[in-house]
C-alpha cells in the first residue's frame, strides 16, 4: 500500500523504490542496531516497518537536496527519534544538522562524508560512505544517474545554465576520481521527471560547453508542482505518522454539494470503466503508480478534491499518492461509487473506445511526451503533450478526435479534460500507440 517496492536480502543497503515517481530511498544498516535512511519519501511506515523487521533503529534521516518531486519524510522520521542530516545551505525550518562540503559524520565505525555536488540544485550534496580509508558506496542523489545527471532547470531560468555547468564540474572535479568499481546509489532513476530521460556524456572527454548544449537540449517538460515542493520541503508540512487519514464517505447529495462549491471530481477507476459511464465533468486519472505525477501536473494543489473509485481499488494508496506530492485538501469519496450515482437517477457521460483494427475517428491526437512522439506516431496525428492539453485546447482541431497515448490512461485523462471544456465526438484508442505498433499499423517518424 505504500507504493514502495522493497527487496530485503542480507545486504546492508536496502533500496525502497517508488516506481511511480521513479525515485529510490535507501535504508543503510550501520551496525550496533542502528540505520540511516537516505532521501526518505513522506510516508514513514515503509522505513519504520523495514527497520523493525531488521531489528534496527533509524538513527539518521539524510537528505541530498531540497526535493522538487516529493515531500520529504525526514521530519516524519525525526518524530521517531532520527537526526536529520542535510546540506547546511538547504536552510530547513526544523531541527537538523547542516553539513558542509567535506564534513564527516561518525556512524559508529563507518564514516559519512559530504561532497558538495551542485548542479541539480545549488545546495546539493552527495554522500560517500567509508570504512576507514576505503570508500564503500556513493549516494549520489541527482549528481549522478545512470548515463547522466538530474535536470538543472527546476530553480529558475536564470540559474539553468550556471547549474548545468555546475553539474559538469561536479562530475569532473568532485566525483571522477572515485574508484571505478564504487557502488553508486542515485535517488532519481528511470521514470523520474527529474531525470532528463536520456543519457548525458558526464564522464567523457566532451567539453563543458558541449555538455551544457547537449544536456539542456535534451530536457523535456516536467510537472508544475515541482516548482512548489522545494519551499514546502524547506519549511516543512503536516506530520501524519504511520497512519495517513482516511477518505470521508460522501453521500450522492453531499458529493454534489461539494462539486457545486468548487471541488474537483477525480475518477480514479480504470480508463475503460470511466469510458463506459462517468459523472459529467469528472477528470479521469486512473489509480496506478504514475497517478501522483499526473495529479500534480494537471490539478492545482490547493483545490478541494472529491474522488470516485472502484471497490477493489486501494483507498490508502490513493491518499498516500496525494500526500506524497503535497495534496492535502482531500474532501472525500463518493460512497457507493458510480453505482450510487446511477441509482440516484443522475446522468452519466460516456467516451467511445476505438480498437487498433478500426480507423481513427476524426483527427488522431497524440498526448504522449515529445520523446515518445519523435520515436513514431500515427500518420496524420496532431501532438499535444497531456500536460498542455488544457492550455492548448483552442489549437486542437475541431471535430471528432481519437486520443491516444502509450496504453490508454493518459489519453482518457486528456479526453476528460476536453470533454470538460465542451468537446464532443471524443474517442480513446484502446491499448494506445503500443497496440497500434504491435498490430503493424502505419507509423510516421518526423
Amino acid at each position: 500500500m505504500s507504493g514502495l517496492a522493497v527487496e530485503v536480502d542480507s545486504s546492508e543497503i536496502v533500496p525502497l523504490v517508488d516506481e511511480g515517481l521513479g525515485n529510490a530511498s535507501y535504508l543503510v544498516a550501520l551496525g550496533g542496531g542502528r540505520a540511516l535512511v537516505l532521501d526518505p519519501s513522506r510516508n514513514p511506515a515503509p522505513f519504520v516497518e523495514l527497520a523493525e523487521r531488521l531489528n534496527l533503529r533509524i538513527a539518521f534521516a539524510v537528505e541530498t537536496h531540497l526535493h522538487a518531486d516529493f515531500v520529504s519524510g525526514s521530519r516524519e522520521l525525526a518524530a521517531f527519534g532520527a537526526t536529520i542530516l542535510a546540506p547546511a545551505a538547504s536552510h530547513l525550518a526544523t531541527a537538523y544538522r547542516g553539513l558542509e562540503d567535506g564534513e564527516e559524520v561518525d556512524l559508529n565505525g563507518l564514516t559519512l562524508r559530504a561532497l558538495a555536488t551542485p548542479g541539480h540544485t545549488p545546495e546539493h550534496l552527495a554522500y560517500l560512505v567509508l570504512d576507514g580509508p576505503k570508500a564503500l558506496a556513493l549516494f549520489s542523489g541527482g549528481a549522478v544517474l545512470p548515463g547522466g545527471a538530474a535536470r538543472p532547470d527546476l530553480i529558475g531560468p536564470e540559474q539553468t545554465h550556471p547549474l548545468a555547468r555546475e553539474l559538469y564540474r561536479s562530475a569532473h572535479q568532485r566525483l571522477v576520481g572515485l574508484p571505478d568499481d564504487l557502488a553508486v546509489y542515485p535517488t532519481h532513476g528511470a521514470g523520474s521527471f527529474c531525470s532528463p530521460g536520456a543519457g548525458g556524456p558526464m564522464f567523457t572527454t566532451v567539453t563543458e560547453d558541449a555538455f551544457v548544449h547537449s544536456f539542456l537540449g535534451g530536457l523535456g517538460t516536467y510537472p508544475p508542482y515541482f516548482l512548489r515542493l522545494r519551499s514546502v520541503n524547506q519549511r516543512g508540512t503536516r506530520l501524519y505518522g504511520l497512519k495517513p487519514p482516511e477518505l470521508a464517505l460522501l453521500s450522492v447529495d453531499e458529493f454534489r454539494r461539494q462539486q457545486a462549491a468548487g471541488a474537483i471530481a477525480i475518477d480514479v477507476r480504470p480508463f475503460a470503466d470511466f469510458a463506459r459511464g462517468h459523472i459529467p465533468a469528472a477528470l479521469s486519472i486512473a489509480l496506478r503508480p504514475a497517478f501522483a505525477s499526473w495529479l500534480g501536473w494537471i490539478v492545482p494543489a490547493a483545490e478541494p478534491l472529491v474522488f470516485v473509485r472502484s471497490p477493489g481499488q486501494d483507498a490508502r494508496d490513493l491518499v498516500e499518492q496525494c500526500l506524497k506530492i503535497g495534496y492535502e485538501n482531500l474532501v472525500g469519496e463518493l460512497e457507493g461509487g458510480i453505482g450510487a450515482w446511477q441509482a440516484a437517477g443522475l446522468p452519466v457521460s460516456t467516451i467511445a473506445i476505438r480498437q487498433v483494427d478500426e480507423e481513427p475517428q476524426g483527427t488522431p491526437l497524440d498526448v504522449r511526451q515529445a520523446t515518445e512522439w519523435a520515436s513514431g506516431h500515427i500518420p496524420g496525428a496532431r501532438h499535444v503533450e497531456l500536460g498542455s492539453v488544457r492550455a492548448a485546447a483552442a489549437a486542437i482541431p475541431a471535430g471528432p478526435l481519437t486520443v491516444y497515448c502509450g496504453h490508454g490512461e493518459r489519453a482518457m485523462t486528456a479526453a476528460s479534460l476536453l470533454e470538460g471544456q465542451g468537446r464532443e465526438s471524443l474517442a480513446v484508442l484502446d491499448g494506445g500507440f503500443d497496440a497500434w505498433r504491435s498490430a503493424n499499423r502505419p507509423i510516421s517518424i518526423e
